[in-house]
């Protein structure tokens, strides 16, 4: 999948969602198996790797920090960040990408509790994480200030959360400066950053892709 073309394998509604959320979790389904092709998603490029890990490392807590990572996919970043001693939940939506996440994490020789759950309303996970991670997620929901309100909840007083969005090439997306003043009304310490190093995506990018960070 292009990143210009991004879309968060979350869930596009809350439970009791009906035909919608069905429809949404097959048609990440269907796409699991080819999701780790992008360079971002499947980070077997070590260099790409390296960037990811670079980026996250300095945002979080000293392991083993309990993360909560939300929309998961396949598991990259869930599993990255155990490699590290990290205590990680990953949720997401499709039943086909948390069995390859598992995969991955049985792969990594990691312990990783990941749990088929609709990213944007968690059920079954604890409330008191001290970082809660969102990639390429946000803008693909139904309803951004619900999930932001009901994510809240699941931070720790003084937890971080921590955002990965854009603006695709393709016009799908939330500009940077609409998230960032979501996040200040419900957080503090809210923060933005750009996200243009090429490592991280595997190319050069021309779109909007950024970083946004907060404590509760």
């Amino acid at each position: 999948m292009e990143d210009g073309n991004e879309q968060a394998s979350g869930s596009a509604t809350h439970p009791g969602g009906g035909d919608m959320t069905g429809s949404v979790r097959k048609q990440w389904d269907r796409q699991a198996d080819a999701f780790d092709d992008e360079p971002d998603h499947g980070l077997h490029d070590p260099n790409v790797r390296a960037a990811w890990d670079a980026l996250l490392s300095p945002l979080l807590p000293q392991a083993p920090a309990t993360v909560l990572d939300l929309g998961c996919g396949t598991g990259s970043l869930s599993v990255l960040l155990a490699e590290r001693g990290y205590d990680v939940t990953g949720v997401d939506l499709s039943p086909r990408m948390i069995e390859r996440a598992r995969a991955k994490a049985a792969a990594h020789q990691v312990s990783v509790r990941l749990l088929v759950g609709d990213a944007a309303d968690p059920r079954g996970v604890a409330n008191a994480h001290q970082v809660v991670l969102a990639r390429h997620l946000l803008w693909a929901l139904p309803d951004p200030v619900a999930a932001l309100d009901r994510w809240r909840t699941l931070l720790a007083p003084g937890g971080t959360l921590v955002l990965v969005e854009g603006l695709w090439g393709t016009g799908a997306g939330l500009p940077s400066a609409d998230v960032l003043a979501l996040v200040r009304a419900r957080f503090r310490d809210a923060r933005v950053r750009m996200l243009t190093d090429p490592a991280l995506w595997g190319r050069a990018i021309t779109d909007e892709r950024y970083l946004v960070t907060a404590r509760r």
